[in-house]
């Protein structure tokens, strides 16, 4: 059964927006509620207070990982008529920059191992074991930081084709790309000038994701413009 293009916007447009509401609770929201910045044993008493609210947000996580693994390979089929390679290259970046993430995201589950009352962490100081819940989380924010270069890079990739498209709004993929570099620049500032206030470069891509999603889950493609470009791929190759 062959799928329309139409389809797959819409597929990738509802993605992208599950992906944002999962990935806000469970990367924003939920630490916020949870994590108290130096404070270990605030951290450590908030999470066993709330252990629920902890676990759901990892299982955020895991619906946010489970949809952009999907959007690589949906993104990769609407993207590929305007340059395969380069498609095949921003997926590429898609899943590694997944991956990357859920080896971080391993750290932050580790609190719930660390907090519990098993009998062989009882050579840990409750102080101790509080220390080591905190300095887990802040493993996951750096690892999940330090990695953004490569979801940022995937995005910029994925702008420059939306623009250079015909078939998507070229002003989508100028603000997608634009996302993209704010992502690679909070790596690098990272790495290179960790004092300097960078978090909220992570917001430049909410107005172009956001636009993108709505667009393709209720626009869609030009389908006249697409059809163009497959053409013309499909003669070159002959």
């Amino acid at each position: 059964m062959q799928i329309s293009v139409q389809t797959y916007a819409a597929i990738a447009g509802l993605l992208m927006l599950i992906s944002f509401v999962a990935g806000g609770f469970g990367e924003a929201y939920v630490p916020s509620q949870l994590i108290v910045s130096g404070d270990a044993n605030a951290t450590a008493a908030n999470i066993r207070a709330s252990d629920l609210l902890f676990r759901l947000g990892f299982a955020g996580y895991l619906i946010e990982a489970c949809c952009d693994l999907v959007l690589a390979l949906l993104f990769y089929a609407l993207l590929r008529p305007v340059s395969p390679n380069l498609a095949l290259l921003s997926a590429f970046f898609g899943i590694i920059s997944t991956t990357l993430f859920a080896v971080a995201e391993l750290f932050y589950f580790a609190p719930s191992l660390v907090l519990r009352d098993a009998a062989y962490l009882k050579t840990f100081s409750p102080d101790q074991l509080n220390t080591l819940a905190l300095l887990f989380l802040k493993l996951y924010g750096l690892g999940a930081g330090l990695f953004m270069v490569f979801y940022g890079i995937g995005w910029i990739i994925r702008g420059y084709l939306i623009f250079a498209s015909g078939y998507l709004p070229r002003l989508l993929g100028i603000l997608m790309a634009i996302g993209g570099v704010a992502f690679v620049a909070r790596s690098f500032l990272l790495v290179l000038a960790p004092t300097v206030p960078s978090s909220q470069l992570l917001l430049a891509i909410a107005p172009g994701g956001l636009l993108l999603a709505l667009w393709l889950l209720l626009r869609g493609v030009n389908t006249t413009r697409w059809d163009a470009r497959v053409a013309a791929v499909s003669s070159r190759q002959a």
